[in-house]
């Protein structure tokens, strides 16, 4: 599947967001994430927790996150930032860079902006996760957080679910509305029901899947808010004080699933702060995710299970679909080519 067909290639490519739109379905980047993460749970990859630097001027996060996979042809790092106060100066709040190397010589082959490469393997690895773990017939999704990454989160659940309604929750209502409209004009919402709910546990009640994707401190629905056999997508609040998920739910979750377990237990609140509280344990993790996909632990067992699919992010995921994405851009002519010496 992954050839050498790159080998030879003396210039460093530019591909660009609206071009990777074209040349990468989401179907074709939750394969590469799955085949990223059976590498990565089979322990046949390099990556390094990431480093996370504060940056007090800004009031901002900056994150640098190398890999490498062997079997992908993939070494690579992402720099992606995260710097809320950019909204107010009409800016984006996540922005950074993903630069792919050649394996063999290092030299680099590909650059691409690490926000929408962000929002693609975000999207995918739910996906993967909502396709092993959610039932088969879940037709309802409540999504809390309808910033950048929920669209490429919604367009994942639909390539694997068919999905009838989704109810859209954002602090700021606009925001929520945004998205509906983005939605509704989008060939895959046309025949969805949408709403936009004023409460958070409004799109969490009776939903099949629940995403939440936001920058809390503290938890963001109720727990006596979800079902019996709901699957849930916590992808935000990426650091030790930040927590989304009630610790209820973690508690009596029957499956808790990651990426990986060293990453998760060293960055997520989700896990560390109910830890810390001693309510819950690193050995009540039941699995990574690309053990499920590898086939090595089951998935979802029961109809009434409650699964939570908790990401903190891997960079594995992210060469692994930056290299989809150029292999499809050298086939397809697409992409401006750049020496740098």
């Amino acid at each position: 599947m992954y050839d050498k067909s790159h080998q030879g290639e003396d210039k460093m490519l530019i591909v660009r967001q609206q071009e990777v739109k074209q040349l990468l379905s989401m179907k074709e980047a939750i394969e590469a994430v799955s085949h990223s993460l059976i590498e990565f749970s089979n322990e046949r990859t390099v990556s390094p927790i990431r480093l996370s630097v504060p940056v007090k001027q800004g009031n901002g996060t900056a994150l640098f996150m190398p890999a490498l996979v062997p079997a992908m042809e993939s070494l690579g790092m992402k720099y992606v930032s995260f710097f809320p106060g950019n909204k107010t100066k009409g800016k984006s709040s996540i922005t950074g860079l993903m630069i792919l190397c050649d394996m063999q010589t290092g030299e680099p082959l590909l650059l691409l902006d690490a926000s929408y490469l962000t929002i693609i393997r975000t999207g995918a690895v739910s996906g993967l996760a909502t396709q092993h773990l959610a039932r088969q017939d879940a037709s309802i999704l409540g999504v809390i957080g309808t910033g950048a990454q929920a669209q490429g989160l919604i367009l994942a659940m639909l390539a694997v679910r068919p999905l009838k309604e989704i109810r859209l929750y954002n602090r700021t209502q606009q925001k929520a509305e945004q998205l509906k409209i983005e939605l509704q004009q989008s060939q895959q919402g046309r025949d969805l029901l949408i709403h936009v709910v004023p409460e958070a546990n409004q799109a969490v009640v009776g939903a099949d899947i629940v995403i939440t994707a936001t920058n809390a401190t503290n938890p963001v629905f109720s727990a006596d808010a979800i079902s019996a056999g709901v699957h849930i997508n916590a992808i935000g609040s990426f650091q030790p004080h930040m927590q989304e998920i009630p610790t209820d739910v973690l508690t009596k979750a029957d499956k808790v699933i990651v990426e990986g377990k060293e990453a998760a237990l060293a960055e997520s609140g989700d896990l560390l702060l109910p830890i810390q509280e001693g309510v819950f344990s690193s050995q009540q993790v039941y699995a990574e995710l690309g053990e499920i996909a590898d086939g090595q632990k089951p998935g979802r067992e029961t109809t009434n299970e409650v699964t939570l699919f908790k990401s903190v992010g891997l960079a594995v995921m992210d060469v692994g679909v930056a290299w989809a994405i150029y292999k499809k851009a050298r086939q397809a002519g697409i992409g401006q080519e750049i020496e740098l010496v």
